[in-house]
C-alpha cells in the first residue's frame, strides 16, 4: 500500500516552487518595466515597457493560480480504496495501453506533474478529473477498459489496478 501523503506533499512542494518562481519572474518583469530602459529609450520605445508590464501581469496570474492549487492540495486527504472500488479523487490507478503500462495519481490539481513513489518506488503521473484521461477513468473499476482521445488519437486504456 503506497503512502499517498508522500505523494500529496511532493505535489505541494512542486506547487510551492512554481508559485515562488512565478512571483519572482513577475517582480523582475515589473522592475524591468519600471527601470529597464533609460528615459530616452522609454520615450522612443514604450512598447518594451508595455511588454514587460504584460509579462509581469501574466506571471502574477500564474503565481496566483499556483497559490490556489497549493491551497487545494494542502486540504486534500486522499482516501483508501477498497477492492473493486470505483475510481475517484485520490486513487492510484495503473493502466495499460499499446505503449505499455503507467501509474497515475488522480488529484484535484497538478495535472502533468511526475511524482516519485515513496522510497523511489517508480513514477506516477498526476491527472485531474478535468483532463481527458481523468474524465475517462472517473467512476470506473479495475478490469474495465476505457477509450480516451488524446491529441486527436483514440486510445484504449485497460485499468489493471485501483488503490
Amino acid at each position: 500500500m503506497m503512502d499517498k501523503k508522500v505523494l500529496v506533499e511532493q505535489l505541494a512542494e512542486r506547487l510551492r516552487t512554481a508559485a515562488r518562481t512565478a512571483r519572482r519572474a513577475s517582480q523582475e518583469a515589473a522592475q524591468e518595466a519600471r527601470e529597464g530602459a533609460t528615459p530616452a529609450e522609454r520615450r522612443e520605445d514604450a512598447r518594451v515597457a508595455l511588454e514587460q508590464g504584460g509579462l509581469a501581469r501574466g506571471q502574477e496570474r500564474r503565481a496566483e493560480q499556483a497559490a490556489v492549487s497549493l491551497a487545494a492540495i494542502e486540504r486534500f486527504q486522499p482516501p483508501s480504496f477498497a477492492p473493486n472500488a470505483r475510481i475517484d479523487l485520490g486513487a492510484i490507478v495503473e493502466i495499460e495501453d499499446e505503449e505499455g503500462g503507467r501509474t497515475l495519481f488522480l488529484a484535484p490539481v497538478g495535472a502533468g506533474e511526475e511524482l516519485t513513489g515513496p522510497d523511489g518506488d517508480g513514477f506516477l503521473s498526476v491527472v485531474t478529473p478535468s483532463s481527458p484521461v481523468g474524465r475517462a477513468l472517473m467512476g470506473r473499476r479495475e478490469g474495465e477498459t476505457v477509450e480516451v482521445t488524446i491529441g486527436g488519437d483514440v486510445r484504449e486504456l485497460s485499468i489493471t489496478f485501483v488503490g
